[in-house]
């Protein structure tokens, strides 16, 4: 009987995606997801750790700016220096050298001091804005005149400085800006508890000042109010209404195309050329005045239209079209349908893009120094027209300014215009999560 041969079996077939290739190709793949992750995490921690190492550095310095050194005096309000007839008019209160009430407490303070420069050293230890805030208060209330009074009056920036530890003791005498007898006569008024260093209220609501220990942004402040104000009542319903039109009633065509384009392209262009825009029509062809939150609210205007017109359209977008078809097929005309339900439902969206928008004029400098907003000013406005600076080239200006208290106020002013930043694109963020809805 024959032997039966069997045929060869074949080895079994290893399928593609388990091959040893196939396991190692899914490892690196695996890997490389991996660095991936951590790059992206190192590169987060990096930027994390840059924008703490800028707001340190700048809060470290700012600190300082929000402090003031005073000293406190015991004057005597002589009716000889402030009105020597006794008419109490106000005109001659108000030309009185009050400065001089000053200069005669620190003489008796200090009565050895004969020489005339050695007078003038000690005259300069206090600032010249106590004989303006002296000036106020009689102004106010004529009976301190021929009173003995205590008043607390800033020194001057080179010695609230060495109070500060940004003048060292130890540097050589010809090179720091204050005196070894200077530091001796400001050391006998702390030893006599004359001296107090506190939050400075007037940083907060006092304008420019060639003086860093009287320079606030309170001036700035208030122009940059007003700047704002007329940046949101001319962008904002000009921007929702063209945003409105495009939107929802204009024909599509290369008309409309275009205009859509040159409104993208509007959003990336460089604010300076705003700023020499609003130079060349509202300034030098229309006659309106330099350094004017009008003006500059205008400018703005400009700026933040793309923006607005935007976020706006984005916002219409995003509501259901059932919405519009419901309301028009109850009967509701086109306008209607958008005013009564689109766009009240828009508008959460529509605010969202606004605030932006107007955070980002508020930080604006570039265009509003084109139009004369980098004046010295001295004063608070009180109008739309009055001249007036905004809080970034109050910041500008500051940084230029070779007196070594700018450097701190500079900082603190830094801080105060990253609160209001800060603020509001948190209302930009709160508005949206409380009254967004998903469709």
């Amino acid at each position: 009987m024959s032997e039966t041969v069997l045929p060869p079996v074949a080895a079994p077939v290893q399928a593609h995606h388990t091959s040893q290739q196939a396991v190692e190709r899914l490892r690196r793949r695996y890997r490389a997801e991996t660095r991936f992750r951590i790059y992206g995490v190192v590169a987060i921690a990096i930027a994390l750790a840059m924008l703490a190492w800028l707001l340190i550095s700048i809060g470290a310095k700012a600190y300082s700016g929000f402090t003031q050194t005073y000293a406190t005096l015991e004057v005597y309000v002589d009716p000889e220096l402030i009105d020597p007839s006794g008419s109490r008019d106000r005109e001659t209160l108000s030309r009185a050298d009050y400065q001089r009430v000053f200069s005669d407490t620190l003489y008796a303070l200090f009565p050895d001091v004969t020489g005339r420069a050695d007078r003038r050293a000690l005259r300069g230890i206090i600032s010249p804005g106590a004989g303006f805030q002296l000036r106020q208060m009689v102004l106010q209330d004529p009976s301190l005149i021929g009173q003995t009074i205590n008043i607390q009056v800033p020194v001057s920036d080179r010695v609230d400085q060495l109070n500060k530890g940004n003048i060292s003791r130890e540097t050589p005498e010809v090179a720091r800006p204050i005196s070894d007898q200077e530091i001796g006569w400001f050391d006998a008024l702390q030893a006599d508890g004359l001296v107090e260093r506190r939050f400075d209220v007037g940083f907060l609501t006092h304008a420019d000042s060639r003086f860093p220990e009287l320079a606030g942004i309170g001036g700035a402040i208030v122009g940059s109010f007003f700047t704002l104000i007329v940046t949101l009542f001319l962008a904002f319903p000009v921007g929702v209404a063209a945003a409105v039109y495009l939107e929802e009633f204009a024909p599509k065509n290369r008309f409309t195309d275009a205009i859509e384009v040159n409104i993208n392209n509007l959003a990336a262009v460089p604010s300076i050329v705003f700023g020499l825009l609003g130079l060349a029509v509202f300034i030098q062809f229309f006659g309106m005045p330099r350094s004017a939150p009008l003006v500059g609210g205008m400018v703005l205007a400009l700026m933040t239209l793309p923006t607005i017109i935007i976020a706006s359209r984005a916002a219409l977008k995003a509501v259901p079209p059932s919405i519009r078809e419901a309301a028009l097929g109850m009967g509701a005309s086109p306008l209607q349908a958008v005013s009564h339900h689109v766009l009240p439902l828009a508008m959460p969206g529509i605010l969202t893009g606004t605030i932006i928008g107007m955070a980002q004029a508020l930080g604006e400098t570039a265009p509003l120094l084109m139009i004369g907003m980098v004046a010295f000013i001295t004063s608070t406005p009180d109008g739309f027209t009055s001249p007036a600076t905004v809080l970034p080239v109050q910041i500008f200006l500051w940084s230029d300014s070779p007196e070594r208290g700018f450097e701190a106020k500079t900082s603190a002013a830094i801080i105060v215009l990253l609160g209001f930043l800060i603020l509001m694109n948190g209302v930009a963020i709160w508005l949206r999560k409380k009254f967004e809805r998903r469709w």
